[in-house]
Order: structure tokens, then C-alpha cells, then sequence
């Protein structure tokens, strides 16, 4: 996917979260996140979009902490998140294309990286808070979910801080019914080794369509959401250990 397209998809995920914010309500409980409500979702998404924006307006070429979650609460907090998510969306859109700045995860230029995340970032959330009300998540586009998928597999877990690992080598494989992409992960007591291809045999897959993968593989919706063949407790140690959490 294009940088312009990661851009379009934050944008359109950051107006539909806060949109699904406000309908639900401040003591909404987000269903996706055992005990945030959706003030809680609300001050995490904003701190990680001012966050983010930091490093992509300000070229910052080393790592800052976030600061800090904000006190505000209803309409006051609404807005907020509102002005935090057109910042960051302007702050990509006007970057120059040799952008310098900070990233953690490997990616073709740091403007290509902070699109893909916070694209990602905000979709993800924009699912949360979309679980507070009574038709649950949405849909998530086929072409961007795939790319989601492999944002988490290939870059999150590939780092050696996944906890993702088996005693033994073992094979899962995930595989997008509907976009044609498939990925084979490899499990060993080292981090995992994501490809895509569908070489070799596999001790387990997962299938469904791209935007049921993306929020199941998230831990945004049960297992059962897809089809799970071969030995499932590759499924379920996916699930106790996949979770990527903020620090």
C-alpha cells in the first residue's frame, strides 16, 4: 500500500472512532479491552496520535516519551481527540518525502513507517471503540486488513521481543481467504520468522477473510471467527502470548 493510501485509511478510521466515541459515550464499556471504558480509549489513542505526531513534525531523530494521557472527559475530550487526529493526518500529508526522523519497526522510509502504524494504530482502535456499541466492530477494508496482517507478523513479531515462541519448531500458517495473501510463521524458543509464501507443511492454520484475521490476530475478536485446522494449540498460543502492548 502507498503512503497516500495508509494516510487516507488514518484519516477516515480517526473520524469513524471518534463518531463511534460519541454515540456510545464516555462510560461505554469498550468489549475489546477487558475494563477501559471509552474515555480510556479515548486518552490512549490521542496520546499515541500527539505522540506520533512529535517525531513527524518536529523530524525528531531519537526516541521521546508519550506525555502522558490527558484529564479531559465528554465533549471537551472529543474535540481533543479530534484536533490530535487532523494534526497528525496534516503533519503526514505535508512531510517531505525524505523525512529523518525516529521509528521502531522496519519499513521502506520513516514517512512510510508512521503512515503504515498509525493507520494501523487507529483502525485497530477504531474497532474498540466501535465494540462499545451494540452492532460491534465494523468491517475493515480486505486490502488494508492483509497489510495489517502482515504489519503484525512480519515486523511486530519478528522482533525478538515476541513472546510468541514454542519449545519445539513449529509451523503456523495464516492465510487470507479473500485477498489471496498467505503467511507461514515459524515457531521455534527464538522469535518467530514470518514469510510470505505457503512452503511446507503446517502444524496449523488459520483461515478467514483479511478483516476477520486482522481483528482475530489483534485480539479483538474470538478465535472462532475463523478456521482453525491441524493442531489448535498453536491457535491458543498465539492468543496467551501475541498481545502488543504499549511501553
Amino acid at each position: 500500500m502507498s503512503i497516500d493510501t495508509h494516510i487516507d485509511a488514518l484519516d477516515a478510521a480517526g473520524k469513524a472512532l471518534v463518531e463511534a466515541a460519541a454515540v456510545a459515550g464516555p462510560d461505554a464499556e469498550v468489549a475489546t479491552c477487558p475494563g477501559w471504558r471509552v474515555r480510556d480509549l479515548l486518552r490512549h489513542t490521542t496520546m499515541v496520535h500527539h505522540w506520533a505526531t512529535a517525531f513527524v513534525a518536529e523530524g525528531l531523530t531519537s526516541y521521546r516519551p508519550d506525555g502522558g494521557e490527558t484529564d479531559l472527559d465528554g465533549e471537551a475530550l472529543l474535540s481533543y481527540v479530534r484536533e490530535g487526529h487532523a494534526r497528525l493526518v496534516g503533519s503526514l500529508r505535508e512531510a517531505p518525502a525524505d523525512l529523518e526522523c525516529w521509528t521502531f519497526l522496519p519499513a521502506p522510509s520513516p514517512l512510510a513507517f508512521w503512515a503504515r502504524r498509525q493507520a494501523h494504530e487507529t483502525t485497530v482502535h477504531r474497532a474498540d471503540a466501535e465494540s462499545a456499541l451494540a452492532a460491534g466492530p465494523g468491517q475493515v477494508d480486505p486490502a488494508l486488513a492483509a497489510d495489517g496482517v502482515d504489519e503484525l507478523l512480519r515486523a511486530f513479531h519478528g522482533r525478538d521481543r515476541s513472546r510468541v515462541r514454542s519449545e519445539r519448531p513449529r509451523v503456523l500458517r495464516v492465510r487470507a481467504t479473500d485477498t489471496g495473501d498467505v503467511w507461514t510463521v515459524r515457531l521455534s524458543p527464538e522469535a518467530p520468522r514470518t514469510t510470505r509464501d505457503a512452503e511446507g507443511a503446517a502444524d496449523c492454520e488459520l483461515s478467514g477473510p483479511a478483516g476477520l484475521l486482522y481483528l482475530t490476530l489483534w485480539n479483538r475478536l474470538p478465535q472462532d471467527a475463523l478456521t482453525v485446522t491441524g493442531d489448535a494449540s498453536l491457535a491458543r498460543l498465539w492468543r496467551e502470548n501475541s498481545a502488543v502492548t504499549w511501553s
